[in-house]
């Protein structure tokens, strides 16, 4: 499960053996939230027990960091 990195006791990673199309997963103590990318943005598939202003937190630093994230599952998938 690699780590892209981690924010305000938050995990931002994606598994192994993943499916397209990009996307993210966001782990922390009480929740969690999945994001697809669609045309160059990430947008929220999913969510669960993720207070609103963290969930403003999450979406910044994914908004900051599409680069980052679309350039580590490319390198992880050989794309």
């Amino acid at each position: 499960m690699p780590e892209i990195f981690r924010f305000f006791g938050y995990s931002f990673f994606f598994y192994s053996r993943e499916h397209e199309p990009i996307h993210v997963h966001v782990e922390g103590k009480d929740g969690y939230a999945i994001f697809d990318l669609v045309d160059n943005a990430f947008v929220l598939r999913e969510k669960a027990n993720i207070k609103a202003s963290d969930f403003r937190k999450i979406k910044f630093v994914i908004d900051e960091n599409t680069d980052i994230i679309i350039k580590r599952w490319n390198e992880h998938f050989n794309k």
